[in-house]
């Protein structure tokens, strides 16, 4: 390109960077006036150290790329090149003719030419991609790396951009995007505590979620995309800004704390230390003040200055001897020589441990008899008994470590002291008249009840004695643990521990899955309390707070571990027992999952549990088979590749058949044939179909479970019994076989039991005799010979129809219904309780039906309500007597024949010459054709209208093309000549049928295999060939209805062809005649009249 006409940036709005010296630089920077040639290790230095110049050239303004910012106007260093004049140096061009001083050519090594002297001193910088930033600081570093494209997101590691949406971590500072952050906090995989229910009811704690730059918990979630002091929410790029700043001061605490915020622009990363001069602090003795830069100072703990505290100790004697210290002294620690009360002890002691001064003293007799009283000051109290002896000299002072008195005190024996007995009810002298005369004399006992108050409540029932009293022996019931039963024992012994019953308690613990099941358990009676209230509900406004714990009982909360199988599969909850499911695994995955072909992989960390990621990529396994393999995408193993689809040849199980296009994964394929090997009994053959080898009745050992079948010798009847060869049948039990005993005339037959056995001959000899019914038949039969009557072709009553014309026209419509009613008509005439009979409301129609049928019953019929509820009711009358003795099936069939006679009649007096003369010349007619069927005609109408007509024949109805119907005539006992007379006879009552219901017009024809026409009833009977097309007249044109498919008809549908759709007949405009307006409408009015 030509370097005079380059515009801005050189090469567009790019990355890259092609001279330094070009790019733009701030006013108070000025231009430099060095040489154009960079030494690479200096262009390396200064890229260290300026941010602006070393990795601006690769995303700013002017670069190969495109973009703005920066250094970015050039990324080459062109030698001998001056800022505003852009022109070449004459070093960029050489000689281009020959020279002889030339030097050989050596692969490898550079061509060095005249002009390479000054190249070789001056090297040409290379164009290299910028690395990241290493400023000192976060803040430099981060702001640098997102102008220019280094800094990738650690989740998705994309990079991270300025028009991007972040969030950073205040740990660790590193930056995310805040979409992946979002789901990476949902994920469970980075959960570092689950939300759990507190046995006390208190409120979980909050879900917290771990970080992936620093895997530090994090207590709230990040929602919303704010500057880096999270002033602004959705902060606008601006140019001249850090990358995701507001702009405004940061104001941010900083990490150590100080009462200066920070005054730098909005920025990522912690904030720098403070460099302001803290306040002037007093060191904790008071001494001393200091004076420090706020980052020195310590806001929190204060200062020491290292001198002795010297403060007076709280005991008033010593001074504290630590240094310069926080807070108070403390105690003293200073070590004492002390003595105890009771003077037994010296020791040296903390002063801080004294206790209270007590003086004492002591009187000593000295080995001259003289006395000496000794006096000192205790301040503890030793753990000795005092043990000093009464003036008495034989009873010792047993008190705890006491202050001493000069005299020993008086022995508490004394006879002066004790003046009742031990229980304190009886004067001793009331005992004994001897009086006590020395300590050493015992005190007597009452005869009376202690009753001193023992700690159960309960008086002492022993007599007076000395010393302490025994345990209570008393006798007192007791309630178990549980409550439920009460048990008598020793007064003592229940406080000691309550008994236990044998009840066994069935509470269901808080988990739900397990039963208490201890016995005589405590809190039964508080389950049963909870379950009450329960039962009643809660109050209204404390229907929305549910405890966690659900109010159970301490000895009802379930301590066994949970150990289920957590969703992930891998591991156990090792939570306590619990209702509802377990929660997620808490565990991590920190290796790739990738699909079976390796091609698609998740990146840790990931929940445990989580399954191989779906791939889009083809499967590459193998089939087995050979086959290619049937395109589908990437799977695991636990998932079978589809099936192998290609036909191939294969034997079946049997071996007797070779199946061809059998699908290549079939691996039992069977022919279907019974297999037909002999068993091992030697009497049968397998009944099973088509089998593998080995696989028949009696493998593995079976017997064959086949039922014998050899005949009887008793009666020739099979025998039964499950196969037993090769023993004899055993014929002790009577056959069950059934058979039949007759007369002598065959005319009466019984049903019996063979019963025939080796011991007996049963049924089989057996006969019935011939009964008055016999005799009946036989003289019938023999008037029937006598008066030529055919029997099995006789009807009694003859052809007599009892039904009127209407009713019988009715039943043909709906035959299936009619049919139905008559049966409720035969029903209600022959019950002679029954007077009256309701039907259902119906169509008037039906209705019709009804009242026509009831009038051959003779019974009274009547329609009563209005619709729709209208219906029929038929009475009986004394003109009733019984019901038709045949009935309207019997009686259509009857006319039927008749008609069918009557047209044989008319079609013999009529055309029997034209139709002989037909006969002859054309072929005979097999089937019906119904021409301009009516819309919407069903298969169902036709069949069920053919039904009606008692003929030898069966039909089966198809639709053409052409809309037409054809009744083809199935017979496999007339031929063709014979099938067309009984055609022509029943042609006439069958076209009266079909027309009446304005089914169409029906012809006869002649129809090939293929259902189509080959002669028509209306054709003359001319030969076959083109002189059949000849005799025909030319057809009427008609324009051919345009229908949805051009292959189908509109009866297609009702035959079970493809669905068609009928299209909606469009309504007639109705014209309305304008009327012609007059000028003088009262003149035309007169004229009118």
């Amino acid at each position: 390109s030509n370097p005079g006409r380059r515009r801005r940036g050189g090469g567009g709005r790019g990355r890259g960077a092609r001279d330094p010296l070009l790019s733009l630089r701030p006013s108070t920077v000025a231009p430099s006036t060095q040489a154009s040639s960079v030494d690479p290790s200096s262009a390396d230095v200064s890229g260290a150290e300026n941010n602006t110049h070393s990795q601006d050239a690769r995303r700013g303004r002017g670069g190969a790329r495109g973009g703005r910012g920066g250094s970015a106007r050039g990324g080459r260093t062109r030698e001998n090149r001056t800022v505003n004049g852009r022109a070449f140096g004459g070093q960029l061009t050489s000689n281009g003719e020959l020279q002889g001083d030339a030097t050989n050519f050596v692969p490898g090594q550079p061509i060095l030419t005249q002009g390479a002297t000054s190249l070789q001193t001056q090297p040409r910088s290379q164009r290299r991609r910028l690395s990241k930033s290493t400023a000192p600081d976060i803040a430099t570093r981060t702001h640098h790396d997102i102008d220019h494209g280094h800094y990738e997101c650690p989740i998705c590691t994309s990079e991270v951009l300025r028009n991007s949406k972040v969030w950073s971590c205040h740990t660790c500072w590193t930056v995310f995007h805040m979409s992946c952050v979002k789901k990476w906090s949902q994920n469970q995989g980075s959960a570092a505590a689950q939300q759990q229910g507190r046995e006390n009811g208190e409120i979980p704690p909050p879900r917290q979620w771990r970080c992936p730059g620093c895997n530090l918990p994090k207590d709230t979630l990040p929602k919303t995309y704010t500057c880096w002091c999270e002033k602004e929410v959705e902060p606008r790029a601006v140019t001249g800004l850090p990358p995701h700043s507001c702009g405004n001061t940061c104001g941010r605490e900083r990490v150590r704390k100080c009462p200066h915020p920070c005054q730098l622009t909005c920025h990522a990363g912690p904030c720098p230390p403070c460099t302001h001069m803290g306040p002037t602090q007093t060191c904790f003795c008071g001494k001393h003040e200091s004076t420090r830069r706020c980052t020195d100072t310590n806001y929190e703990d204060g200062w020491s200055c290292g001198d002795v505290c010297g403060d007076l100790m709280p005991c008033g004697e010593h001074e504290c001897p630590r240094a310069c210290h926080e807070g108070l002294c403390g105690a003293c620690e200073v070590r004492i020589d002390a003595r105890c009360y009771c003077g037994q002890v010296e020791k040296a002691l903390l002063c801080a441990d004294r206790g209270d001064e007590v003086t004492s003293h002591k009187k000593h007799i000295t080995e001259d008899s003289q006395d000496f009283i000794e006096e000192w000051t205790g301040v503890f109290e030793c753990a000795n008994s005092c043990d000093r002896a009464f003036d008495c000299g034989i009873h010792h002072c047993q008190k705890p470590c006491h202050s001493q008195d000069t005299d020993p005190g008086h022995c508490p024996r004394s006879p002066d002291v004790v003046s009742h007995c031990p229980c304190g009810k009886t004067k001793l002298s009331e005992i004994s008249p001897d009086a006590r005369s020395s300590c050493q004399d015992p005190i007597a006992n009452c005869k009376k009840a202690c009753m001193k108050k023992l700690p159960c409540g309960h008086p002492c029932e022993q007599l007076c004695h000395a010393g302490a009293c025994m345990p209570c022996l008393k006798a007192v019931s007791i309630n178990c643990r549980c409550g439920r039963t009460t048990s008598t024992t020793i007064c003592h012994q229940g406080k000691i521990e309550p008994p236990q019953c044998m009840r066994v308690c069935r509470v269901n613990l808080n988990c739900g899955r397990h039963a208490c099941d201890e016995r005589c358990c405590e809190g039964e009676r508080k389950a049963a309390e909870r379950l009450a209230i329960k039962r009643k509900g809660r109050k209204l406004e404390d229907a929305h707070i549910r405890p966690i714990d659900d109010g159970f009982e301490a000895e009802h909360i379930c301590t066994r571990p949970c150990g289920r199988l957590l969703k992930c599969g891998n591991h156990f909850c090792d939570d306590l027992c619990h209702k509802g499911p377990c929660g997620s695994c808490r565990e991590a995955i920190f290796d790739e999952i990738n699909c079976h072909c390796g091609r698609t992989v998740l990146t840790p960390p990931l929940p445990c549990g989580t399954q191989p990621p779906p791939c889009r990529f083809q499967c590459n396994r193998p089939k087995t088979c050979g086959h290619p393999q049937v395109q589908h995408n990437c799977h695991m193993d636990n998932e079978n590749c589809p099936r192998c689809p290609f036909l191939v040849e294969k034997s079946c199980m049997c071996g007797k058949k070779s199946l061809k296009n059998q699908q290549c994964w079939f691996k039992d394929v069977s022919c279907g044939q019974i297999c037909g090997r002999k068993l091992k009994c030697g009497s049968h053959f397998c009944t099973k179909p088509c089998h593998r080898e080995g696989d028949c009745e009696d493998a593995g050992g079976r017997p064959c479970q086949q039922p014998c079948g050899k005949p009887k010798k008793a009666c020739g009847h099979p025998d039964e019994a499950i196969c037993h060869a090769p023993t004899a049948c055993k014929e002790d039990k009577a056959c069950p076989h059934k058979i039949f005993i007759t007369c002598e005339c065959q005319a009466q037959k019984q049903e019996m039991r063979c019963n025939a056995s080796k011991t007996s001959e049963g049924n089989l000899t057996k006969s019935l005799p011939c009964n008055e019914e016999c005799a009946r038949l036989e003289r019938n039969r023999k008037l029937a010979l006598a008066l030529n009557i055919d029997q099995e072709s006789h009807v009694e009553g003859g052809d007599h129809v009892p039904f009127s014309t209407e009713t019988l026209n009715l039943y043909a419509a709906h035959p299936t219904w009619s049919t139905n009613q008559e049966r409720e008509f035969r029903v209600f005439a022959a019950a002679d309780d029954e007077k009256r009979l309701r039907f259902k409301p119906m169509t008037a129609t039906q209705r019709a039906f009804i009242h026509h049928l009831a009038e051959d019953f003779g019974l009274d019929s009547e329609s009563m309500d209005p619709e729709p509820h209208r219906h029929v009711a038929i009475f009986k009358t004394p003109r009733f007597v019984r019901s038709p003795p045949k009935t309207l099936k019997e009686s259509m069939r009857i006319r039927n024949a008749q008609r069918v006679a009557s047209g044989k009649a008319v079609a013999s007096s009529e055309g029997t010459a034209t139709q002989v003369r037909a006969n002859e010349v054309g072929e005979p007619y097999n089937s019906y054709v119904i021409m301009r069927p009516r819309f919407g005609l069903m298969t169902e109408e036709v069949r069920t209208e053919l039904a009606t007509f008692a003929l030898p024949v069966q039909f089966d109805v198809e639709f053409l093309p052409n809309e037409e119907v054809i009744i083809k005539a199935i017979s496999r006992t007339l031929d063709e000549q014979a099938l067309d007379q009984t055609l022509k006879n029943a042609k006439a009552p069958i076209a009266a049928a079909i027309s009446a219901k304005s089914l169409g017009t029906l012809q006869l024809c002649r129809t090939d295999s293929s259902l189509n026409i080959t002669r028509r009833e209306n054709e003359s009977g001319v030969s076959d060939g083109w002189s059949r097309v000849a005799a025909k007249s030319a057809a009427s044109r008609r324009p051919i209805a345009q229908t949805a498919s051009s292959n189908n008809n509109i009866f297609s549908a009702l035959s079970g062809g493809n669905k068609v759709t009928f299209a909606k007949k469009k309504e007639k405009k109705v014209v309305v005649p304008v009327e012609p307006v007059v000028d003088d409408w009262e003149a035309a009015e007169i004229a009118e009249e």
